[in-house]
């Protein structure tokens, strides 16, 4: 009977393992907040933003909460933010086309390049399956991260907050053309002229640097024969779509 009861006893014996404290957490992304020059009303949502649900299954003792609400909540705000930012800076640019080139910004491989340079994998709360099967470094987790940080972000400071940081992590990638494989600026160009009747535009290779396996050509867009845009490339076509791009701006701008 005594033996029945031991088990009995043990059987419901609260789990051991015992979680970080709100104050833990809140302490373990503080430095998070000084390296993104971002000062959280609420920490506890930043905390939550870096707490994976395996932490939460494995601490159901704690009253914590995962990561995955705020991550369904950033996936919206994400989308519309850079929906309005490409909506503005391509105005040229088609329905079509605004929907390819978001959907690689906001895309898993992008979202984790954001996540790594910013290195959110490194406060991640993770259960001890996770983090000694590399849940650290997975891909798809990297992703609902960063997606989970923009809904905090969001939830504890407003929509400008949100558009303030992507002007520094992410704009400036869309900028320097880091999406432009999936953007035909040739062809944009090349439809705005024909539309508005500015003229007759052609490209012209203007210097050719470095050696044959090395290659850097440049590249040059002229409408009616003025200068519209200069543009580098490791190929005769990358050159000519980056030429296209800066001419597409100057064009776009001028009255």
């Amino acid at each position: 009977m005594n033996v029945h009861k031991k088990g009995y006893r043990n059987r419901f014996k609260p789990s051991s393992k015992k979680g970080m404290d709100d104050k833990t957490r809140v302490q373990k992304v503080a430095p998070l907040q000084e390296r993104i020059n971002i000062s959280f009303s609420n920490p506890k949502l930043l905390a939550q933003a870096f707490t994976h649900s395996s932490y939460v299954n494995e601490h159901r003792g704690k009253a914590h909460e995962d990561n995955e609400r705020l991550e369904f909540l950033g996936d919206a705000v994400l989308e519309l933010t850079i929906s309005q930012y490409l909506f503005t800076k391509f105005p040229s640019m088609s329905e079509g086309e605004l929907t390819k080139l978001r959907a690689a910004i906001v895309c898993e491989p992008s979202l984790v390049l954001f996540a790594n340079e910013l290195h959110f994998g490194d406060f991640v709360l993770l259960g001890k399956g996770e983090e000694n099967t590399g849940g650290r470094t997975r891909p798809a987790l990297l992703a609902d991260v960063f997606e989970a940080f923009i809904g905090a972000l969001y939830l504890d400071q407003g929509i400008e907050k949100v558009r303030e940081f992507l002007d520094s992590h992410v704009v400036p990638k869309i900028n320097e053309g880091a999406f432009s494989h999936v953007m035909d600026f040739k062809s944009q160009l090349q439809e705005h002229v024909q539309r508005e009747g500015l003229g007759q535009i052609d490209y012209r290779i203007v210097q050719e640097k470095g050696p044959a396996h090395n290659r850097e050509f440049v590249s040059e867009v002229r409408l009616n024969e003025q200068s519209f845009g200069i543009g580098y490339g490791r190929s005769k076509k990358e050159a000519e779509q980056h030429a296209a791009q800066e001419a597409i701006e100057k064009i776009v701008q001028k009255p």
